[in-house]
């Protein structure tokens, strides 16, 4: 049974802009959701980037609240039921919910039986070469195999800093190349199919989302395999990315709503032929560490959960542990909140039981 729900909207500076094609961001919104069941507690978050998916802040923070409110005295199953039926349409929201249901209830997902190392990509964020230059070899030297680099700006200029960027590396790694939905097909196709392929794993995301004939076109033309990210909400759109040609497809957790669907969404991708990618750079350590545990059991190369690198402080104590290029996952550990940290990021907080069912919101 669900005991007590509560939620907490978080600002989370972040150490340096994090630069996209949509825009630099300085912080995470973030929504927490913590969840007793039968006195065990989950959490769960929804981290909401503005031009990445249709959901607001705002709007995902009042939905939640809603949801929360209900909830309390319900049977899991009951509450999950209740939040695929009434946030269909939000799914990052109803992932904070059901997976802080899902940790609470010690989802097989999410038990480390021995300790366990998850290889992590390094993100190449540099524009001048000198900046570049270090960014490679400090990457190099930690033990990083795959870079990624953001493109999505300017064709020209793009061309040219993956081509300097690949003369540095020299071999060393993989190279992924993100666009962020930032081409049009035009621009998407002539960047495809001009790019040097030398150790470039994959091409990620050229055009939005729901241009799947700019995407095809795209696939037709390019000279380096291509990955789907911010297309991919479903079986049906996987299905979709198989049939325009798609090497790779990405999946994050907050986007899939459920451990459960994560783990079913993974093997669908290799079943249609394609190899799948998973992690979340725009996700504090909590969602981190669940698409960590995850991958142990189901990727075969560099996860992309590194978000919680960017944050100035972690939430959860004990911190995740990186050593190297490394991910550290400790046996039958799950993370728990730093009160101390909490009450720094906080912008406003809820909390919900089955006795009152009322909220005490503060802000």
């Amino acid at each position: 049974m669900i005991d007590a729900i509560t939620l907490r909207l978080l600002r989370l500076p972040l150490k340096v802009p994090y630069k996209l094609a949509f825009g630099a961001i300085t912080h995470f919104d973030t929504i927490l959701a913590q969840v007793s069941v039968d006195g065990s507690i989950g959490l769960g978050e929804a981290t909401i980037l503005t031009g990445y998916t249709n959901e607001t802040i705002g709007e995902s923070w009042k939905r939640m609240l809603e949801m929360a409110r209900r909830l309390p005295g319900f049977s899991s199953d009951a509450a999950k039921t209740a939040i695929t039926s009434d946030l269909n349409n939000a799914p990052f929201a109803a992932t904070a919910m059901m997976t802080a249901i899902e940790m609470a209830e010690n989802h097989p997902a999410l038990q480390i039986e021995q300790t366990a190392h998850v290889s992590l990509l390094a993100g190449i964020n540099a524009t001048d070469k000198d900046g570049i230059v270090d960014e490679i070899e400090r990457g190099i030297a930690a033990g990083f195999g795959t870079f990624k680099i953001k493109v999505g700006f300017d064709v020209a200029s793009d061309l040219q800093r993956v081509q300097f960027i690949q003369d540095c590396n020299a071999g060393r790694a993989q190279l992924r190349i993100d666009a962020n939905q930032g081409y049009s097909r035009d621009d998407g196709c002539h960047f495809a199919s001009s790019i040097d392929p030398v150790d470039i794993e994959l091409m990620e995301q050229p055009c939005h989302a729901d241009d799947w004939e700019s995407l095809a076109a795209v696939a037709a033309v390019t000279e380096v395999p291509l990955m789907l990210d911010e297309s991919i909400y479903s079986e049906a759109d996987i299905e979709h990315a198989a049939r325009i040609g798609a090497s790779f497809v990405k999946l994050k957790l907050m986007k899939l709503v459920s451990l459960d669907r994560l783990e079913q969404g993974l093997a669908l991708i290799r079943d249609l032929g394609m190899e799948p990618v998973l992690g979340n750079g725009v996700a504090s350590d909590i969602g981190c560490w669940m698409e960590a545990c995850v991958a142990h059991g189901h990727i075969r190369n560099a996860g992309e959960m590194n978000g919680f690198l960017r944050q100035r402080e972690q939430l959860a104590r004990p911190p995740l542990e990186v050593k190297g290029s490394m991910l550290c996952l400790a046996p039958g550990a799950s993370p728990k909140l730093c009160e101390e940290t909490l009450r720094r990021v906080t912008v406003a907080s809820a909390c919900f039981d089955k006795t009152s069912k009322t909220d005490g919101v503060t802000i």
